[in-house]
């Protein structure tokens, strides 16, 4: 890797490292950071959501993608791996690969302890950089609550809270409800 001031890295060095790593890395503004496991109650919300999406996007113009695919913003150099995004249209890529896009409409991130204060904040203050985002929602693995913030037409944040089993969280971008009790099916706090 090529090494600029202050041991950071260019973004094309953590790219090359990136795609021969077996464990994966956000980048941001030169540095690296490594990405942790999940638990068991975060994988099974990945699992209930992405099955949901999965099955009711089948043959529409919006697909979901897993923690896999990393999405890059350029305006602000970030390279991350979100828990699930969705993509509307045509899947736009960065210098034409196919592991990393730029164009997101909604991006899901399930929350635990080691990572719900960076998803709140500094993550989604970097996210509002991504034009074709719609719409961000925060899931919490650890109790009953989904955060869904969508963007205004003057581009401000709304916010709505989902606490309650009964409710349904509606994705506005993809025209689709999910039922809190869908959500944490097979979860035990």
């Amino acid at each position: 890797m090529t090494l600029t001031k202050a041991n950071q890295i260019t973004e094309q060095d953590y790219l090359t490292a990136e795609r021969k790593s077996l464990d994966k890395h956000e980048y941001y503004k030169g540095e690296v950071f490594a990405m942790s496991g999940a638990s068991i109650p975060h994988n099974l919300v990945f699992s209930n959501v992405f099955g949901i999406l999965s099955s009711k996007l089948r043959g529409k113009n919006c697909k979901p993608f897993g923690s896999d695919l990393r999405v890059h913003i350029p305006q602000n150099t970030l390279y991350t791996y979100p828990d699930i995004t969705i993509v509307c249209g045509k899947i736009e890529t960065l210098h034409h690969s196919f592991d990393t896009i730029t164009n997101p409409a909604v991006i899901i991130e399930i929350l635990s302890a080691s990572t719900r204060d960076y998803d709140k904040g500094g993550k989604f203050t970097l996210y509002r950089d991504i034009a074709s985002l719609h719409e961000y929602l925060l899931i919490d693995s650890e109790r009953v609550s989904i955060e869904k913030f969508m963007r205004n037409a003057d581009g401000s944040w709304q916010l709505t809270e989902y606490k309650e089993p009964e409710q349904h969280v509606r994705i506005e971008t993809v025209d689709l409800a999910i039922s809190l009790l869908e959500v944490y099916e097979d979860i035990m706090f």
